[in-house]
């Protein structure tokens, strides 16, 4: 039995791709040097997985900043207004990924969304009616070559037609179907390109077969595949699917002429029931995803075994594989050397689990598998009782009430209550949170953790920086301030190392987007606060002023979305378990003076089940009442605040309206505003904030274009429920772009004020 991956993270295993790509973008070094970074870095990445013993080497799973963009460039999918900017190819990519502003022209990027239910970002390509889709780069088969180069035969992954074409955003009056001719013919011709190379497997990732389908979607894939199969010639076609089961089109796909078909057993709940309810085609290859791609626990092999062993009843040929790529969990744990052997015995990064992938080879292959040592070793770990629980917060989520979850008065007469005490001018303007992470903030903060400065010295610093945060905000006109975060490492991270029950690394990195990498904690045992988390900064920060400061603080859904969550307890116990932590922590801050508390739930989309059917019963039935609860608690005169960012959030919009908060803050801005027809279509009752400018980009945004984002605003939202602020939070940019950026924002706040008084 062979092993395979779907994929490998890219960032290398100390973010190298993401400080060369930096130091590329400050003009620090050059393309080639950008390149050198990025060749050795594959070259590493395809060693690693030829030393374990991985029979399926992967390539093409590289990218600069994102393989849906990757691909867009590939098939000739590039808007005008960046190839209009006359640059290099690669600078055309990064302007697309990033946006660009300089004395080529002046663009905004490319929208970016979740992928699928990670907190991985992708790219959203654009199509216009006028685009001439065709094969035109040739990044999979120079680094097919490269890898041949090096003596290693590898599997080709591309974003496959129909996940490419549902997932782009068609801008004119033309539709997918209007251009799947000729995305057909493109990637049939990545197949012939493929078999002059020499390649024995191409796969075609097609995650988008897991969302429920119509009959539309099943007629649109089938007429891809049709043309695209047509020319495989030699090579092997595998269709992988992930982040869920194919149900609405096993029979489809089972019948086309692909040679391997990539399914999940790890997310997929009904894979391994069709496979031995229809059975699997004589001659085709499963590749079996039981390595889970997107925790970071030990797998168990008895359990591994179960599955394969009812699927070699229904297959004649089984690949070992990933569920998905290994992109969504960290690289090594050799790198974590202040975590003890206790805890990271039970853990599994990427590489970790290719060591998996070769036991469970082993194993299988054995004639007396529950004799072999790895099996013994594995069967061991997981008889063994973790020490993970807290008596007491067990049962304070056990004695949950109706009323725990229900804030009084209404939402209507909190409103009323609210404008009288606060005051604030028609379209108030704030921030989402953090202001930006300079160098010196970040020496602060680290010199504190190593031990280097005493804990005195570390507050001075901070407050030092608070102080400078408020009277910059004042200097501009905000009319509600933040303290600026600058004791913060991460939105999630700094919480948890502040609650029981967590357990932190050093160095697990994993690609969020482009060069953002996140460190998810891990949830090891029941949560519970010990002690105030934040309330002394946010008390010291509104001392200094006497305009409304935020207290800022992350979501319970959030905090375990971006998280490595527990397997042995539910997802909504968990949720509960941070939920009550966090309540007071609100609660404290109420109880100190601070009025306005935002609670953010960045992440809240992210968990949501593809499938709509289960949208309510697996995850929003529990996942809006952890919000409710963390504010029931609080005075109508408290104002609560929430932010949400890069989702789609139309079809839940309801749900959020039910959050109860008093303002909701979205990302919009990268999305066209879209969010609007949405909010206007159900009456939405929160106090609203759409982004009026991306923060992700290091572009400044003009007074006319915030002005004219406003004015469509005012055009589905009442002028006395719309906030102004920018998409997130400011930590990932520099002062020379926040200032202004933030200077045109509370000037064109004030011009649309003029208009609306």
């Amino acid at each position: 039995m062979k092993t395979s991956i779907v994929g490998f993270p890219r960032v290398g295993t100390l973010r190298e791709l993401k400080y060369a790509s930096e130091k590329y973008f400050k003009n620090a070094i050059t393309a080639e040097s950008l390149e050198q970074t990025a060749k050795a870095l594959r070259s590493t990445h395809w060693s690693v997985q030829q030393t374990s013993g991985l029979d399926l080497i992967t390539s093409n799973d590289f990218s600069f900043y994102d393989n849906t963009l990757d691909t867009a460039f590939l098939l000739n999918v590039i808007p005008e207004r960046y190839r209009a900017l006359n640059l290099s190819p690669l600078d055309t990519y990064f302007a697309a990924a990033k946006g660009y502003q300089g004395e080529h022209g002046d663009v905004k990027a490319l929208a970016m969304k979740k992928w699928f239910n990670t907190n991985y970002h992708y790219m959203v390509p654009e199509i216009d009616d006028s685009s001439e889709i065709k094969l035109v780069g040739t990044k999979p088969f120079d680094e097919f070559i490269e890898a041949k180069d090096q003596r290693l035969a590898t599997k080709p992954v591309i974003v496959g037609a129909f996940t490419f074409l549902k997932l782009t955003r068609f801008t004119g009056v033309k539709s997918a179907l209007d251009f799947a001719d000729a995305v057909a013919k493109a990637y049939a011709e990545i197949l012939v390109k493929f078999n002059t190379l020499g390649a024995q497997w191409v796969q075609f990732d097609e995650p988008f077969l897991v969302h429920d389908l119509t009959d539309e979607d099943i007629a649109l894939f089938e007429a891809l595949y049709s043309k695209i199969l047509g020319s495989k010639d030699t090579v092997k076609v595998l269709l992988q699917t992930y982040f869920g089961d194919v149900r609405d089109c096993y029979d489809t796909i089972t019948k086309l002429g692909f040679d391997g078909i990539g399914l999940d057993f790890i997310e997929g709940k009904q894979s391994l029931s069709f496979v031995k309810k229809y059975g699997f085609p004589a001659g085709k290859t499963l590749f079996a995803g039981i390595v889970n791609g997107k925790n970071i626990w030990r797998n168990h092999y008895t359990k591994t075994l179960e599955i394969i062993g009812e699927l070699q009843k229904h297959c004649d040929d089984i690949i070992l594989n990933t569920s998905c790529s290994l992109l969504h969990v960290p690289y090594t744990l050799d790198n974590e050397t202040k975590l003890d052997d206790k805890y990271k015995k039970y853990f599994s990064f990427a590489e970790e689990k290719l060591t998996e992938l070769s036991e469970l080879k082993s194993i299988i292959g054995s004639a007396n598998p529950a004799n072999e040592e790895e099996y013994i070793r594995n069967a061991s770990l997981f008889a063994e009782r973790r020490d993970c629980s807290n008596e007491a917060v067990q049962k304070k989520v056990a004695a949950l009430t109706d009323k725990d979850f229900t804030r009084f008065p209404a939402f209507a007469q909190r409103e009323t209550i609210q404008k009288e005490i606060f005051n604030l001018p028609l379209l108030p303007t704030t921030t989402i949170g953090s202001f930006p992470q300079t160098a010196d903030v970040k020496v602060n903060r680290s010199s504190f953790k190593r031990g280097e400065i005493p804990e005195a010295q570390y507050k001075e610093f901070n407050k030092k920086k608070i102080s400078e945060c408020v009277k910059l905000q004042e200097q501009l006109g905000l009319d509600v301030l933040v303290h600026g975060e600058f004791e913060r490492n991460d939105m999630v991270e700094y919480f948890g190392e502040c609650l029981d029950g967590y357990l932190f690394t050093e160095k697990a990195w994993v690609q969020s987007y482009g060069t953002r990498c996140v460190k998810p904690p891990v949830v090891w045992g029941d949560i519970s606060r010990r002690n105030p988390i934040t309330v002394e900064w946010s008390v010291y920060a509104q001392s200094l002023t006497g305009k409304p400061m935020k207290g800022m603080l992350t979501g319970p859904v959030t905090i375990l979305n971006w998280s490595f969550p527990r397997e042995d307890i539910s997802l909504k116990e968990c949720a509960f378990q941070i939920g009550l932590a966090i309540r007071e922590e609100v609660l404290d801050l109420e109880a100190n003076g601070i009025r306005i508390i935002q609670i953010d739930e960045a992440a809240l989309r992210e968990k949501l089940p593809l499938r709509k059917s289960d949208w309510k019963s697996e995850y929003l039935d529990w996942a809006i009442p952890a919000f409710r609860m963390v504010h029931s608690g609080v005075k109508p005169e408290t104002q609560i605040h929430t932010h949400m960012c890069y989702s789609e959030f139309g079809d839940i919009i309801k749900d959020i309206d039910n959050m109860d908060a008093d303002v909701i803050t979205f990302e919009a801005s990268r999305s066209d505003l879209t969010i609007l027809a949405a909010l206007k279509e159900c009456n939405f009752k929160t106090e609203v904030g759409p982004g009026v400018y991306d923060i992700h980009s290091p572009r400044i945004p003009s007074v006319e274009e915030i002005k004219t984002a406003l004015r469509k605003m005012l055009a589905s939202i009442p002028a006395s429920k719309l906030w102004v602020n920018p998409d997130c939070g400011l930590k990932t940019r520099g002062n020379a772009e926040t200032v202004p950026s933030l200077e045109h924002l509370v000037q064109a706040a004030k011009e649309i004020r003029n208009e609306n008084s």
